[in-house]
Order: structure tokens, then C-alpha cells, then sequence
């Protein structure tokens, strides 16, 4: 017999993922909850996933499968995995704009740096695939959360002086640490589910961490303006006529607060300082965040035999 789709439970979730993905991408516009238009999504949203909720715990033959989170590894490795999307697309989504706004890189050279990253994660998927089975997956997933811990601890310091050697070297790091993830995180993850529950698996495993990257890149582009706008009040209480650092002619006759000119100048240098701190809150944020799954790791259970996952449609 041919399974039924549960219609209401696919709907009600379709409706939740539309709702917080317009949420999510128009709330900087629209000044979030200042906005009718986002409070009528984040009500729609929050009622659509409630329905889902319900139906899901209450109905038979649902749309998703509540018995899949009875798993211990499967829902460990659905909050994983989401926390991976928020950290890794959420530092692509700032080093573009870093890269060409406050570095004045063009595009081809933004790319060229940028790209060393994807040589790190597909040098070391190629390396852990060899290591599966013979290295407990678990200490796997701790050295990748230590490796891009450590490559957004570096990102913290960087100003738009760094040199182009440390952007590739780090953002190669950056790479490895989630080829050090990736893999074994898909392995440990279905490893313990029952075979004819991984393809529903897979399909909620790519929707969390598809979510987590909206909501990584939407948090953090919220965040940078906001920091902007507060690090440039609170830089702009030390520029008075009376800084010491007008004594010197050479500032004094380029930023003269006296003229609009020296004004307007001024304001460019504090725009400038406001932003570089900005993006270094928001590395410090992934750098906490990669920190914060650590525990996570203590609660995988190690399978007793590796379990055979298609990787290739986990990454679809």
C-alpha cells in the first residue's frame, strides 16, 4: 500500500519555514518588531509550528516522525549541526562584506582569498574519511570544534591591516575544522537510527542546519548594525575640541571639528573603529558558540559499529 502524506503536518510546517524565513530576511529592513509586517510573520510563524507541534504528538502517520528524536545521537546531532550552520555560513556571510567594504579588496581578490577555505574542508573530509573506524568519532568532532574555535579567536584581532597570507592561512583553518565535523557528525549522528528511518532523517538533518545558517546569517548581520551604531556613540564621547590628540597640526587641519569638512572626517574614522570592533563581537560570538557545542560531544554515544551513511545526499 501506497503511504498517505500527511497534508496538514506539511503543510503547517511549510507555512513555519516560509514565515521565519521572510522573519528572518526582511526583520533588518523593517526594524523588526517596529514593523507590522514582521509581527504578523512571527505570529503566523509561532501558530504554524504550534498546529505542527500538536498534530505531530497527537496524530498517527505524521508528516515527521516524532520517534526519530527519541534517538539520542539523531537529536544531539540535529542541535549540532544547526550550531555549524549558524557558525560557518554566518562567517561567509561577514567576510565577504569585511573583505570588500572596510579592506576595499575587489571581488575577484575577495574570492581568491576566500577560497583556501574550501581546500581546508575537502583536505581534511578526504583525511577523516581514513580515520572513521579507527579513531573514536567523538574525538573527531572535538578537534573540529577546537580548530574553528581557535580560527575565530584569531579572526577577533583582525583589523584592515591584516596581511592576505593570515586571511588564507586562517580561513584554511577555518576550512579544516569543518572537514573535521562534517563527516564524522553525519556518521555518528545516523549511526545508531534504524536504516528505514535515515532518508526521513536526512531530510530533517539538512532542514536544521538550513535553518541554523538563515538564522546564523540573519543574527549576526542584526547584530553588526546594532554594535555599529553603539560602539560609534560611545567612540564619539572622547572626539571634543578639547582631545589632546588635536594638538598635533597634521590632525587638527585634517579633522578639524571646527569645519564640516574636519567633521565629516572625523565621523569617517569613528564609522570606520565602529565597524572594525563590531565584526570582532561578532567572531567572538562564533568563537563562544563553537566553545558552547563542546558538551555536546559528551552526550554522542559511540556506536558499536560505524554506521554506512550516504554522505553525499546528507549534503544535498
Amino acid at each position: 500500500l501506497k503511504a498517505r502524506l500527511d497534508w496538514l503536518g506539511f503543510g503547517m510546517l511549510s507555512v513555519t519555514i516560509a514565515s521565519l524565513q521572510m522573519f528572518l530576511d526582511r526583520g533588518e529592513q523593517l526594524n523588526w518588531f517596529s514593523s507590522s509586517e514582521i509581527i504578523v510573520e512571527a505570529l503566523i510563524c509561532a501558530s504554524a509550528f504550534y498546529i505542527f507541534l500538536v498534530h505531530t504528538f497527537t496524530a498517527k502517520n505524521t508528516f515527521v516522525n516524532p520517534r526519530l528524536f527519541l534517538d539520542r545521537n539523531f537529536a544531539v546531532g540535529m542541535i549540532f549541526i544547526f550550531i555549524i550552520g549558524i557558525t560557518y555560513l554566518a562567517s561567509l556571510a561577514l567576510m565577504t562584506p569585511y573583505l570588500q567594504t572596510l579592506m576595499g579588496y575587489p571581488v575577484v581578490t575577495a574570492g581568491i582569498v576566500m577560497g583556501p577555505r574550501g581546500l581546508g574542508t575537502m583536505a581534511c573530509m578526504f583525511l577523516v574519511g581514513r580515520l572513521i573506524g579507527k579513531v573514536d568519532t567523538r574525538w573527531l568532532l572535538l578537534t573540529g570544534l577546537l580548530v574553528t574555535a581557535w580560527a575565530m579567536y584569531d579572526m577577533t584581532g583582525w583589523t584592515p591591516d591584516v596581511s592576505q597570507w593570515t586571511i588564507i592561512s586562517t580561513g584554511f583553518i577555518q576550512g579544516a575544522g569543518l572537514g573535521f565535523l562534517f563527516v564524522p557528525l553525519t556518521t555518528i549522528t545516523f549511526a545508531t537510527l534504524a536504516p528505514e528511518r535515515r532518508a526521513e532523517g536526512t531530510g530533517l538533518y539538512n532542514l536544521s542546519r538550513n535553518i541554523g545558517s538563515s538564522v546564523g546569517i540573519s543574527v549576526v548581520t542584526a547584530l553588526l548594525t546594532e554594535n555599529v551604531q553603539i560602539n560609534h556613540a560611545n567612540i564619539a564621547t572622547y572626539v571634543t575640541p578639547y582631545n589632546q590628540a588635536f594638538s598635533n597640526p597634521a590632525i587638527f587641519q585634517a579633522m578639524d571639528p571646527y569645519s564640516a569638512a574636519g567633521r565629516a572626517a572625523l565621523d569617517g574614522v569613528v564609522t570606520l573603529q565602529a565597524t572594525i570592533i563590531s565584526y570582532m563581537n561578532d567572531f567572538k560570538l562564533m568563537m563562544i558558540l563553537s566553545l558552547a557545542a563542546i558538551p555536546l560531544v559528551l552526550l554522542l554515544r559511540k556506536p558499536a559499529t560505524p554506521a554506512k551513511v550516504d554522505h553525499s545526499a546528507v549534503m544535498e
